[in-house]
């Protein structure tokens, strides 16, 4: 049975949805939690109590935690919470980077200010919160980073130009970590989930919907944030079902250091022939 007794788990965007199911888990299994949520509404707009009311529920089932309403964008305020954390539990193991926004419109109707405002939550925020485990996780040789993409990232969603671009954003944030920690023990991992939460509500049909609890995204997460845990995946999962997604290339077509576009265009199909596609590191 994976055990977090002794280490300590930060949550982003853990008082609703995906991130609470995330942090319950987490204590059930042993983890301290620091249970950080704006508590803003869906679109990133205002504050509130969340984070404390799943305090209140880990609290009752016995486990540790402690509350934090950061805005991953804040960097003082991330740099704070990593502070708070460590004076609370004296180390930190795992990270999940699961709090978001959504301001979806088409890109043709897209205001550049709610673009900005989602990058700078998704995409930045995980930059934020990870630069500032990174040093502790590095010192004490051992750590686990959980970044969320999506699969409006990996394959495109109508209307979600900015949430895609700040979700693929995390898979090349991913890949380079996972270079740069793995003599350290450091795994960077990111999870792809498709889930029924307040910022999926309208987007799919209800009966889709009903089949899709955040909770069955849980098992993933709880994985990567384990001992055991690879380093470089993308695991997505849905409805209790997982796959791996990876980035692939097919093999090189020489085409000599002359090449024009028409050549190029000639061999188009060799070139775009995945037959042996394969991945790479």
């Amino acid at each position: 049975m994976i055990s977090f007794a002794g280490k300590t788990a930060i949550v982003t965007g853990a008082g609703g949805g995906l991130g609470r199911c995330y942090a319950l888990e987490l204590a059930r299994r042993g983890a301290r939690l620091v249970v950080n949520d704006l508590g803003g509404a869906a679109d990133g707009r205002g504050a509130g109590t969340a984070a404390d009311a799943v305090v209140a529920e880990i609290a009752a089932m016995g486990g540790e935690a402690i509350a934090n309403r950061a805005s991953v964008t804040d960097r003082a305020a991330v740099a704070a919470m990593v502070e708070q954390a460590m004076n609370a539990f004296g180390r930190i193991d795992i990270l999940v980077n699961n709090a978001g926004i959504l301001r979806d419109k088409s890109f043709m109707k897209m205001e550049l200010d709610d673009a900005q405002a989602v990058l700078d939550v998704h995409l930045m925020g995980a930059f934020n919160c990870t630069r500032a485990v990174w040093p502790v996780m590095m010192e004490q040789e051992y750590g686990r980073i959980v970044m969320t993409t999506s699969p409006s990232g990996l394959y495109g969603n109508f209307g979600q130009a900015n949430y895609g671009a700040a979700k693929m954003g995390l898979v090349g944030l991913m890949n380079t970590l996972k270079i740069e920690g793995a003599k350290r023990h450091v795994h960077v991992n990111a999870i792809s989930p498709v889930a029924a939460t307040r910022m999926t509500a309208g987007l799919m049909p209800q009966e889709q919907l009903d089949k899709l609890g955040p909770e069955h995204i849980v098992p993933g997460v709880v994985y990567l944030c384990s001992e055991g845990a690879p380093s470089g995946a993308i695991l997505q999962a849905a409805g209790g079902s997982f796959s791996l997604a990876a980035i692939m290339e097919s093999p090189w077509v020489e085409l000599g250091p002359q090449a024009s576009a028409d050549d190029v265009a000639a061999q188009w199909e060799r070139i775009a022939d995945l037959t042996n596609a394969r991945t790479r590191g």
